[in-house]
Parts: C-alpha cells; sequence; structure tokens
C-alpha cells in the first residue's frame, strides 16, 4: 500500500527507471476522459446496485425468515450459490446467453432493436443494465444470509406484544425490526458498496471496456492503465484515488448508521 502511494508520484514503467513527477499523475486523472467515463459508469454501478441490493435482499429475508426451517435453508442455499460459485463462472455464463451466433438474449436485443430502430446509446444503456443484474445475482447472497440471522435474533415478544396492542405487520416491521437489524444494514452498506466499485471481472469478461472504453468501471481502467499500456505510476494513482473514495462513502455511511442509532 505504501509503495501504491509513493508510486503515484513517478512516471513508472517497465522500461527505465522511474521519474518522480510530483502531482502530474493526479493532475491528469481529472482531465482523462476515458477515466472520468470510467469513474461515471462505476458510480452509476454503485448507486444502482447497492440500493436494489440491499432492498432486495431484506424483502426476500423478511419472506423466508418464518418459513419451516428447511424451507428457509434451501432458499438461502439457492441464493447463496451464486456467491460460492464465483463471479467469473457467473459472468461465463450470462456471455454465453449473450453469445453474438447462439445466445438467446442477444438474439432477442437484435430483434427487438430492427424492431425499434435502437440507437447505439439504448444499445450501452440496456449492457450497463446488464452489467448490474450480474452484479445482483452474485451480490445478494451474504446479505439474504445475514439478514435472516438478523431478523430470526429479534426479541419475537417485543413483537407478539405489539401485534396484541393491535400493531400491524409493517409497524412491527419498521419500529421494532428495523433498528434491531440496523448494524446488521450498515454492514451490507458498506460491503456492498466496496464491492461494487471493486467491479472487474464482470467488466473483463463481458466487454473488456468496451466498445472504445465506454464500459470501463475504474478498476478495469487501473488494470488496463497498468497491464496493458505499462504505466504503474498513473495506474497507482487512480487506486490512491479510488481508496479515498471508498473511504469517505465508507465514512459517510457509518455516520448516518450512528445518528439513526
Amino acid at each position: 500500500m505504501v509503495l501504491c502511494v509513493v508510486t503515484s508520484f513517478f512516471d513508472s514503467t517497465m522500461n527505465r527507471a522511474d521519474i518522480f513527477v510530483g502531482l502530474a499523475n493526479y493532475k491528469e486523472l481529472f482531465t482523462d476522459p476515458i477515466f472520468l467515463g470510467a469513474l461515471k459508469n462505476t458510480f452509476i454501478i454503485v448507486v444502482v446496485s447497492v440500493p436494489v441490493t440491499c432492498a432486495f435482499s431484506l424483502w426476500v429475508s423478511s419472506a423466508i425468515v418464518d418459513l419451516p426451517e428447511w424451507a428457509t435453508s434451501l432458499f438461502r442455499c439457492v441464493f447463496y450459490l451464486p456467491v460460492v460459485t464465483g463471479s467469473v463462472a457467473v459472468t461465463v455464463v450470462w456471455k454465453w446467453m449473450y453469445n453474438n451466433y447462439y445466445g438467446i438474449f442477444n438474439y432477442l436485443a437484435r430483434l427487438w432493436a430492427s424492431l425499434t430502430r435502437t440507437s447505439t446509446g439504448w444499445a450501452m444503456s440496456a449492457l450497463l443494465w446488464l452489467h448490474h443484474l450480474i452484479l445482483l445475482t452474485t451480490s445478494v447472497g451474504q446479505p439474504i444470509v445475514l439478514y435472516v440471522s438478523a431478523l430470526g435474533n429479534v426479541d419475537q415478544s417485543i413483537v407478539e406484544a405489539a401485534e396484541v396492542d393491535g400493531a400491524t405487520d409493517f409497524q412491527c416491521f419498521w419500529k421494532i425490526k428495523w433498528p434491531a437489524i440496523m448494524p446488521t444494514t450498515l454492514y451490507i452498506l458498506v460491503i456492498t458498496t466496496i464491492n461494487s466499485f471493486q467491479c472487474f471481472a464482470l467488466i473483463q469478461l463481458l466487454t473488456s471496456g468496451g466498445p472504445n472504453h465506454s464500459t470501463d468501471t475504474i478498476m478495469y481502467y487501473i488494470y488496463y492503465t497498468a497491464f496493458k499500456l505499462y504505466r504503474y505510476g498513473y495506474g497507482n494513482a487512480m487506486g490512491v484515488v479510488l481508496a479515498v473514495i471508498i473511504a469517505i462513502l465508507s465514512a459517510v455511511q457509518f455516520k448516518l448508521g450512528n445518528q439513526d442509532n
């Protein structure tokens, strides 16, 4: 980590000794249209995937936590399976479904485009939504397991007392269960945000940042810059910026979560 920060102040490549350039790498970052596009794509992924992942996980957990034990275990296994399988294997399966020659989804997309004369911009939006969908399938397993555990630990005597007093299911959830699972929610928000910012394998396997870097994320552009262009100093500068962004957002989430408590 220290070497990463130090190298970010150098023009570092494989072919010669490092040259100290001060803040030149950081100045270049914010005038680099590819980096700014990757930053925008990454924020879109975070803004969409984090709330959707948390809300969907909480909804599923609330639906299965009161089922018979065997049914709850079955659903937890089903939703956690993509996590165990790994993002690479899941992404490859989705890539097959979007194959140019025999992929069913790609055929339907071409059919839709021919019928509606869809623009390239719509196609790029569809690609980004595909990223969100795959990211969701690989992200909800752990939150569901955590939420089921947290909801199962809520004191049921308090819930039953509230129901006897006439509280509705929504009131029981909002006034009793939601405050009780807030620490779990905070943890899920933080790890989901970090995982979304570090989206890499999905981009590399599906699009490799194409066409023309339009689907780059920060993590993929770091990889591309450091290991294809051999600009290690510039890539490390991006890594430092990414770490600072994640640290700031995590601190804000902790602050807001503590206020709610």
